[in-house]
């Protein structure tokens, strides 16, 4: 189907709804929710068959052997401006076109871990940890740890938290990887450069509409947090693990001091990770089981590489280089390399739809 067809049948489509709703019949709420859906779709289709309308008008005049010299000059200068105002438009309408993942609205669940290079590669995850939470914070997002366990420098070997906040998945997506990291180990006396590398995941949070648990499919454990939380986490069995009987998924999370907290995060934690292995047999582009989302934590596999010695941060998936190192790690500059991938994967959904 031509561009054109479909944007016809997106027209008829929105017709179609205002003329039920206007006769009273179906489902009101259903129609007027499809109708506030599609408004925005419907509106740019409407600009853009404007500015095609005005730039054949435009066309029309300077072919005309009788326009005048000035009017010609005119015609001609606001050609420029309108064939910009349609590339604009027809490029908006063909993203707005494009399938939509229903999961970028929802909050995240970002889970950060230490893979190759021991100390120093937890010591690296607290610091992608730390640029998340940054990150989070400068768009305005909440960010709850819900499991976390410490190495002994002060890093993460583990760091499992919830991110709230509206399109924070659609965001945050890409991030899903192996990230590597050179610099010089606090540890090392002898000054040599070390890699290392953390793998980071990134899911959407499953709501309970979305996976069904049956409560004999369920195992509950409560046992006494460990580490930091002061006096309180080590005298009463406050945390909680959870296991999926069917699939052998085990969540365990200790942050809160009520049993009661840990245990409803716990569930909604293997919620999500049961809801995620459902998109990921609903999506034949990506690996049956979440390792392919973030490799195995070895250094050769990375899509990102952060070089302290040159200051700088490559995006292997894109060839994109930034020598704002300690921009990226406050977490500001994050948000050039998330645009730039953003940009690639719509090109690329673009490039495929039209072929």
């Amino acid at each position: 189907m031509s561009l054109s067809a479909k944007l016809d049948a997106v027209l008829d489509r929105f017709a179609v709804l205002d003329a039920r709703m206007g006769a009273g019949g179906g489902d009101y709420v259903a129609l007027a929710r499809d109708r506030a859906e599609l408004e925005p779709l419907v509106e740019e289709i409407q600009a853009l068959r404007a500015a095609e309308s005005e730039l054949a008008g435009l066309d029309q005049l300077l072919a005309d052997p009788g326009t005048d010299a000035e009017m010609r000059a005119l015609a001609a200068e606001e050609r420029a401006a309108a064939v910009a105002r349609v590339e604009a438009l027809d490029q908006a309408v063909r993203l707005a076109l494009l399938p939509k993942d229903t999961a970028d609205a929802r909050n995240v669940i970002l889970e950060v871990r230490a893979g190759t290079g021991g100390d120093e590669a937890a010591l690296f995850a607290g610091d992608l940890f730390r640029m998340y939470a940054r990150h989070a914070a400068a768009h305005g997002w909440g960010m709850t740890i819900l499991s976390a366990s410490e190495s002994e420098l002060g890093g993460y070997k583990e760091i499992i938290a919830e991110i709230s906040g509206a399109g924070a998945y659609g965001r945050l997506k890409f991030e899903s990887g192996v990230h590597r990291v050179q610099r010089v180990p606090a540890t090392e006396s002898g000054g040599r450069i070390h890699t290392s590398a953390a793998t980071v995941a990134v899911l959407p949070e499953a709501e309970e509409v979305d996976v069904t648990i049956a409560p004999s499919d369920l195992s509950f454990d409560t046992f006494r947090a460990s580490g930091a939380g002061g006096q309180h986490v080590n005298k009463t069995d406050s945390a909680v693990r959870v296991t999926h009987l069917p699939t052998g998924i085990a969540v365990a999370v200790q942050e809160e001091r009520s049993q009661h907290q840990n245990r409803a995060k716990a569930l909604a934690l293997l919620r999500t990770r049961l809801f995620e292995i459902e998109r990921e047999k609903a999506a034949s582009a990506r690996a049956a089981d979440r390792r392919g989302q973030v490799g195995s934590g070895d250094r050769s596999e990375r899509i990102r590489t952060y070089n302290f010695p040159q200051g700088r941060v490559t995006d292997h998936r894109i060839d994109l280089t930034l020598y704002k190192l300690p921009e990226v790690l406050e977490g500001g500059a994050l948000d050039e390399i998330i645009d730039a991938l953003i940009t690639d994967h719509r090109a690329a959904l673009l490039a495929e739809a039209e072929t």
